[in-house]
């Protein structure tokens, strides 16, 4: 199987590469070739793919996911699209939303429209249990209707009813997955646990917004992409699965646990003004996937959020690097397409 990965050098999709590229990795028989798309902005960076230095099987290049002619060339020969490319950052979203429009909803156009054209078998798109909107108990299945409450969250609702359209309209084999709060290493520094991490690492202050007591499930990067996998090969077309890590915390407790791991306390806290449209909680019924596809988180979170604090620790090349997108000389081929 041929597979193009957009977004392959950032936080999941490298993950999703690297876990693809393994050996004895996932359900079927491994790809015959990875090629990579990432247009390396500030949170995409070449080094999280160096583990595969020197895979044949593994191609990457440089390009924009709204380059039309770019992703034309790309998308013939490849038997599946996994969709990770976006804007995600919902803080810079608020503050300026043309790119998340632009990035989340045009260039997802523009891989269907190339999709529709040269017939990969399966199409999976990458979404966020943001588009949900807030929920006060319970949790949200798939059929939810969609109540996004951030420019970034509703950029990604809309690319989700224009992937499903194209389903419904040209036959198109789109499977959507919806995940919690991702983390885990290779996680750029802006969203709340390296952010807090590498502050904390470093001595300075962690902003904690209004009361902390946001509620979000969190999903260990590996756990999302095995599921992720499991849709690409398993899913069913036209169908939406949510992705869940099964271990909800508020911001306050979240905070607490990264005090204890970095040997700091409470005074390395401040409070700030909470952030405008901050949803309460999120929280997703994951039984779908679970009971389809065998689905099931397997990281406590107690390991990982302790695995991932060691890794930030010993690897300050990587978030203390003056330039996030710069080369890395050991990746293997290389195409550069500007």
């Amino acid at each position: 199987m041929k597979i193009l990965v957009t977004g392959g050098a950032g936080f999941i999709g490298s993950q999703f590469v690297r876990s693809l590229c393994a050996s004895g990795e996932g359900t079927d028989a491994p790809p015959t070739t990875v090629t990579v798309l990432d247009a390396l902005t500030y949170a995409g960076n070449r080094a999280n793919l160096a583990p595969l230095a020197g895979d044949p099987r593994l191609v990457f290049v440089q390009g924009d996911i709204l380059d039309a002619g770019l992703v034309d060339k790309l998308m013939a020969g490849h038997d599946a699209v996994v969709h990770f490319a976006a804007e995600s950052h919902v803080d810079r979203s608020i503050a300026a939303g043309h790119a998340f429009v632009a990035t989340n909803v045009l260039g997802l156009h523009t891989l269907l429209q190339a999709a529709v054209r040269h017939g990969p078998r399966t199409f999976v798109h990458v979404s966020t249990d943001e588009v949900y909107g807030t929920i006060p108990s319970g949790s949200w299945t798939e059929e939810q209707p969609l109540a996004p409450s951030s420019p970034y969250a509703a950029s990604k609702a809309g690319a989700d009813l224009l992937a499903l359209s194209y389903h419904r309209t040209h036959g198109l084999d789109v499977r959507i997955t919806r995940c919690s709060n991702n983390y885990g290493p290779h996680q750029f520094p802006e969203k709340l646990i390296p952010r807090f991490v590498t502050r904390l690492l470093d001595g300075h202050k962690v902003p904690l917004y209004g009361d902390g007591h946001h509620v979000r499930d969190w999903l260990h990067v590996e756990d999302h992409c095995r599921a992720v996998r499991l849709v690409l090969e398993r899913g069913r077309p036209g169908e939406v699965y949510n992705v869940g890590g099964g271990t909800e915390l508020s911001n306050r407790k979240l905070t607490q646990r990264l005090l204890d791991l970095c040997g700091a306390d409470w005074s390395s806290v401040e409070h700030v003004a909470d952030r405008k449209g901050h949803d309460a909680r999120y929280s997703v019924d994951w039984s779908k996937i679970r009971c389809e596809l065998g689905y099931a988180p397997r990281r406590s979170f107690a390991e990982g959020l302790a695995e991932t604090v060691s890794w930030y620790r010993e690897n300050r090349s990587w978030w203390e690097r003056p330039d996030p997108s710069g080369p890395h000389p050991s990746l293997c081929a290389v195409e550069r397409n500007r």
